[in-house]
């Protein structure tokens, strides 16, 4: 019994920090927008980086969701 609540709540997480990392995917994505107006290449190249690793994060829970 303990084992399937551990594995109910564990889901519950991951489904949690799905939506924290969508929120934050909508942000960069925003922030990325600015930046391309603003040729501002520095804060580009971070937002390019920062959506490649969300990218990586969700396509690996999206495989255990």
């Amino acid at each position: 019994m303990k084992q399937v609540v551990h594995v109910i709540r564990k889901v519950d997480i991951e489904k949690e920090y799905v939506h924290v990392l969508n929120l934050e995917l909508d942000y960069e994505l925003a922030t990325l927008f600015e930046a391309m107006e603003d040729s501002d290449n520095n804060q580009k190249e971070k937002s390019e980086k920062r959506l490649a690793e969300i990218h990586r994060e969700l396509e690996i829970l999206n495989g255990f969701v």
